[in-house]
């Protein structure tokens, strides 16, 4: 099969500057380690206790399970378009249409957030603007980094998230030479693990709940595999991405937790109300570095801009995908010279303007709450249509198909079960506690909106020539690509 064919997406064409494993890597762990890690996992670790440990373990292994069934998909078809393309294929275009306008929606709603909080920290080291003058230049200046080419996108990307590796690869080492009492004028600290109420001082039955609450974290690998699709080797990056990235995820949110938790007493943590009484703040300043807190907001901002950049391009791609499909209009679908979906790139941060200026203007109005809470289970949506995409494609495939898989799924299809049911579990955590069924509601009404118009979608592209392409069948009546064998 044509990999530039396959997915329904025309892959960048060879004279455009792609991205280099290096990009991609970075690519990945600048979508998905922010504030949630530097500040939230203060509020889990007070909630499980060390088992929080267990709870960030399990949480990333359930993502390592979705990312290994979208990987074995992206290694056969590299589409820039990802899971909505795999599912436009395994499931019909219903599905495509659901999961890739909830995945845009929920990036519009992280841009918002992620703008917010970038004009407040600027306002609060320059006032001479408002915080909203500042989100909208902070805006502008991304937009202009994605705008000129995919390579550029990639090298700012790859310095802003060498920023935050380098400082969890600092704390994780001098906390943990801290902890075992090898730092100076530091004593072992490792019995803070057992030490105040034991390893799961409210149960076990908490640290499984904690998943819930960690899970979102971890959303933001699959921009791994979209920008696979635009580096150098497409297959190779993928394989790459799907595999290795999220070892090293794990390795710094489990690893961060661990040194946390070793470090200070899990019950002695306060509640992070902002940088200054955050984890990473705390640790850093037991170490003895001068300015801890300075440090960390000047990392912490850097996080920010970093998932503002990514969740740019993320949003951008997967928007004119949904174009190039006839599920958005045709124009958001045009490319510049430099293969840059710039139509998709600017109504993507429409939403985020928006969000911004409604949330400066008219705070109380609950509209910005209203787009953040709606996009809380778009991570659980894209997890279960992958897993169940994954599911159908290969009971498409024939056996010597396959056997020819570059990067294969074990135990299919228990594992896809396994997800299923942990997708499951998380949706009746998440409606046990009042913000959880907020996200739940909300959500539920943004996808009900995209059901809504579905049939108006569908009549324009009953109008549209059927497509062929290499490798795929186009049925008209029912909308689905069924692989050729």
């Amino acid at each position: 099969m044509s990999p530039e064919t396959t997915a329904g997406v025309v892959v960048p064409a060879a004279g455009h500057k792609k991205l280099k494993p290096r990009h991609v890597t970075m690519i990945t762990l600048g979508g998905i380690i922010g504030a949630s890690l530097f500040v939230g996992s203060g509020n889990v670790i007070r909630a499980v206790g060390p088992a929080a440990i267990l709870s960030y373990l399990i949480g990333g292994l359930l993502v390592f399970l979705a990312m290994r069934m979208l990987g074995e998909m992206a290694a056969a078809r590299p589409a820039i378009g990802s899971f909505m393309e795999y599912a436009r294929v395994g499931l019909g275009n219903w599905a495509a249409y659901l999961v890739g306008w909830l995945y845009w929606y929920f990036w519009v709603g992280v841009l918002a957030y992620e703008a917010v909080l970038g004009g407040e920290t600027m306002h609060a080291w320059f006032t001479f603007l408002p915080a909203w003058a500042w989100s909208l230049i902070l805006i502008l200046i991304f937009i202009g980094t994605n705008a000129v080419s995919v390579r550029t996108f990639g090298e700012v990307e790859f310095w802003l998230a060498s920023i935050k590796v380098i400082a969890i690869v600092v704390f994780l080492v001098a906390g943990t030479l801290f902890a075992l009492g090898l730092w100076p004028d530091s004593t072992i600290s490792v019995s803070n693990l057992w030490a105040h109420g034991g390893f799961a001082p409210n149960g076990y039955t908490v640290a499984f709940t904690g998943v819930a609450l960690v899970i979102f974290s971890y959303f933001g690998t699959e921009i791994a595999v979209m920008a696979a699709a635009e580096s150098e080797n497409p297959a190779k990056g993928i394989r790459q991405a799907s595999t290795t990235i999220i070892w090293r995820i794990l390795l710094f949110f489990v690893g961060a937790i661990l040194v946390i938790t070793m470090v200070i007493p899990w019950d002695e943590l306060p509640k992070p109300t902002d940088v200054t009484n955050a984890p990473f703040t705390l640790v850093f300043s037991m170490l003895g570095l001068p300015g801890a807190a300075v440090i960390m907001q000047l990392i912490i901002f850097t996080a920010v801009i970093s998932v503002l950049n990514s969740g740019l391009y993320s949003a951008s791609r997967m928007f004119a995908a949904l174009a190039d499909q006839g599920f958005a209009p045709k124009i958001i679908s045009k490319r510049s010279k430099n293969g840059v979906p710039i139509f998709a790139l600017l109504a993507s941060t429409i939403g985020a303007v928006v969000a911004t200026i409604v949330n400066f203007a008219a705070p109380e109005s609950g509209v910005f709450d209203f787009i953040m809470n709606s996009a809380g289970l778009v991570a659980l949506f894209v997890y279960a249509f992958i897993a169940l995409t994954q599911m159908r494609i290969r009971q498409k495939m024939t056996k010597e198909e396959v056997a020819n898989l570059k990067l294969k799924v074990w135990l299919h299809p228990w594992l896809n079960i396994v997800l299923f049911a942990a997708i499951a579990f998380i949706l009746i955590v998440m409606l046990t506690t009042e913000s959880g069924r907020t996200q739940v509601w909300t959500s539920l009404i943004a996808t009900a909106v995209l059901v809504l118009f579905w049939p108006l979608v569908r009549k324009n592209l009953a109008k549209r020539k059927p497509q062929k392409t290499e490798g795929i069948l186009a049925d008209e009546r029912s909308g689905e690509h069924i692989s050729e064998h």
